[in-house]
């Protein structure tokens, strides 16, 4: 599967810190327990990226401008 691609699957998703410092992200659903941790800086980037990927995204759903007409 892509990143492109749509999927019925369904998971539940939490973010918080641990406690050892680091920032987990868990994913869990039918089948996928999955604990991911990084250090804050690495959260921080992954942060970044989720920000210009919605950003990329609200730009591509936005209907483009409608042009003048001429008379």
């Amino acid at each position: 599967m892509g990143i492109d691609k749509q999927s019925d699957m369904a998971a539940d998703l939490q973010i918080g810190p641990t406690t050892s410092g680091m920032v987990r992200i868990y994913i869990a659903g039918d089948g996928v327990d999955l604990p991911l941790d990084f250090d804050p800086e690495e959260a921080e980037e992954i942060a970044a990226e989720l920000i210009a990927a919605a950003e990329a995204a609200r730009a591509i759903s936005k209907p483009a401008p409608a042009k003048p007409r001429r008379k």
